[in-house]
C-alpha cells in the first residue's frame, strides 16, 4: 500500500484520438469511485439507459452534453463547469457530447457495488 501523496493532472495523458469514449479510474476507494471520462462526439447507444445501484456526481471539465432522464421530455444541457447529482436507479442517458472539442468528465460514485448495467 502506497502511503506518499501520488500528484497528476486531470488533462494529462489524454490519448490523440478515441474510437470510443474513454473511462479512467481515479481513485477507488471503500465505496467511492472517482472516474475521468473523455467522450469525443460520443453518446449512448440507442435504446439503453444508465440504470444505476449507486448515486453520481458529475462535473462537466470541458465541452458540452445533453442528458436525457427517462422520466423528462427535454434532456438537460450542460456545460464546462455544470455538475448535476444523478440519484441511484434514476434512468438516464448521454444524448450527445459536444462535436467540437472533447467533453471531459469528473464522476465520482458513492455507493459503488457493481459495474454499470444497462437495460
Amino acid at each position: 500500500m502506497n502511503t506518499h501523496p501520488e500528484k497528476s493532472n486531470i488533462f494529462s495523458n489524454i490519448p490523440e484520438r478515441l474510437s470510443e469514449e474513454l473511462f479512467q479510474t481515479l481513485a477507488d476507494l471503500h465505496c467511492i469511485q472517482i472516474e475521468r471520462i473523455i467522450s469525443e462526439r460520443h453518446s449512448t447507444p440507442p435504446g439503453c439507459w444508465y440504470d444505476q445501484e449507486w448515486d453520481e456526481w458529475v462535473l462537466l471539465l470541458s465541452g458540452s452534453a445533453g442528458i436525457l432522464f427517462e422520466d423528462e421530455q427535454k434532456e438537460l444541457k450542460l456545460g464546462s463547469g455544470d455538475y448535476l447529482l444523478i440519484p441511484a436507479g434514476c434512468r438516464h442517458r448521454v444524448e450527445w457530447t459536444d462535436p467540437k472539442e472533447r467533453t471531459i468528465w469528473l464522476a465520482i460514485h458513492f455507493g459503488r457495488k457493481s459495474a454499470d448495467t444497462y437495460e
